[in-house]
């Protein structure tokens, strides 16, 4: 239970910060920041996030990073627009479903606990 606990515990709180690293770079700008970068390969060492949702954030950072992408005819009021709209998203779910997963885990354990006493 205690192993489990904290690994759903580190998750939850991990997420919690990329998205709220994200939500603060929420804004146009040139190229994605170091923060934003550090803070997202964080979340891909950890066990209980999906292997989907590592290789959505590998391909995200792959068109990010790519030069040509972000390349253009005509002058635009940005370099680069805000796209990570749809991690903030996944990422949130992920939260949400650790913070559910977790809270199951406790009321099992409390239940657990009350059937033994």
């Amino acid at each position: 239970y205690d192993a489990t606990h904290k690994d759903y515990s580190e998750s939850a709180d991990a997420l919690e910060r990329a998205v709220a690293v994200l939500k603060k770079q929420a804004h146009d700008r040139a190229q994605a920041s170091f923060a934003q970068v550090s803070a997202i390969s964080q979340l891909k060492s950890l066990p209980l996030i999906p292997n989907d949702a590592k290789k959505a954030l590998d391909l995200f950072f792959a068109q990010v990073s790519d030069p040509e992408g972000l390349e253009v005819s005509a002058p635009e009021a940005y370099g680069y627009e805000f796209q990570s709209h749809g991690i903030i998203d996944m990422l949130s779910k992920l939260h949400d479903k650790f913070v559910q997963e977790r809270t199951a885990l406790e009321k099992e354990e409390m239940n657990s606990k009350h059937a033994h006493e």
